[in-house]
């Protein structure tokens, strides 16, 4: 081969690799950003589980300032407690799982932070759907299944932060309370509180009280006004009598 024709060659090889090499470098940039969830060794049923939840920065202008994690079934915000995350964030319960949010976070710096989980429930695999909020109000949403986590077919989705269990232990036991528990219809035990009314207590008949009239005014007073009332109609009926035999 000529020289001049090998130059070309080769300049030609170096262009293609440059280019594949760019191709390949935007293709694997998006698909390294990720939402994660971590837990050595977790097995279905365990109680107080550390879980460790990191969330990568996809902006180049703006901060992270909040993750908002929807709880897999059996699962409840009171199960959760907030260990530690980035400085000044907070913890806050939700009707559907709860946020960790604060202050800004320097551009392009990921979000990392810790809880514990009272008890993992007994499955396989648990799922805890993400929604990354930053300063700008854009908001990346981990929330896509694996079969729905292809995107454009080059790993491009948005996954959600999934943590797989080991079968549990032997004779480990759910202590968590069922969110689907039916409360209880036996009859209440004495001294709790029921739905129902009490009974009302039929009230003791009253005794007679033979001491008083209808109108509640003593028996004695109406016979003492009327002995009254006959002495001084017979001291009128004597006086005049005897007033009489005198003329």
């Amino acid at each position: 081969m000529h020289r001049p024709n090998l130059v070309r060659s080769l300049r030609r090889t170096g262009a293609l690799s440059a280019i594949a090499l760019a191709v390949t470098v935007a293709a694997a940039g998006p698909a390294a950003a990720h939402a994660e969830v971590e837990a050595a060794g977790a097995r279905a049923l365990d109680q107080n589980v550390e879980l460790t939840f990191s969330a990568e920065s996809e902006s180049a202008s703006a901060g992270i300032s909040k993750l908002e994690v929807i709880l897999p079934k059996d699962i409840t915000p009171q199960d959760i407690t907030y260990e530690e995350g980035p400085e000044g964030w907070k913890f806050a319960p939700t009707g559907r799982g709860y946020t960790v949010s604060g202050p800004k976070l320097a551009v392009g710096e990921d979000a990392e932070y810790v809880v514990t989980v009272r008890q993992l429930p007994d499955a396989k695999e648990l799922v805890f759907k993400t929604l990354q909020t930053y300063s700008d109000g854009k908001v990346d949403r981990w929330i896509e299944l694996e079969e729905e986590a292809e995107g454009d077919g080059h790993g491009h989705g948005h996954p959600a932060p999934r943590l797989e269990l080991k079968a549990a232990a032997p004779g480990a036991e759910s202590v968590s309370p069922s969110p689907t528990e039916e409360p209880t219809t036996s009859a209440p035990s004495p001294g709790t509180a029921s739905d129902e009314p009490a009974a009302e207590e039929s009230p003791a008949e009253p005794v007679a009280d033979n001491s008083k009239d209808d109108d509640g005014m003593p028996v004695a007073v109406p016979l003492g006004i009327g002995a009254v009332v006959l002495a001084l109609g017979g001291g009128v009926w004597w006086f005049r009598n005897r007033a009489s035999g005198s003329a």
